[in-house]
């Protein structure tokens, strides 16, 4: 059974060619996925910086809830 070479050297260049749109693919999937996960950091710190906020401003409701109901001197 003789090889056809140039059947096999353009299955070579197809190959190839497959082989380059998978890696473009996979740097464009790369990208995405960074930019999901900064958007996820940056959603946690608002919801780390909100939490924040509400604990400030329940002390400050119980801090003042607490001065009104003392009894004066």
């Amino acid at each position: 059974m003789a090889l056809d070479l140039d059947a096999l050297k353009a299955e070579r260049d197809n190959i190839k060619q497959t082989l380059r749109e998978l890696e473009a693919e996979s740097r464009r999937l790369e990208s995405d996925a960074k930019s999901l996960r900064q958007r996820e950091v940056l959603a946690k710190r608002a919801i780390d910086a909100l939490s924040s906020l509400i604990e400030i401003g329940e002390s400050r409701a119980q801090d003042s809830q607490g001065e009104s109901s003392a009894p004066e001197p």
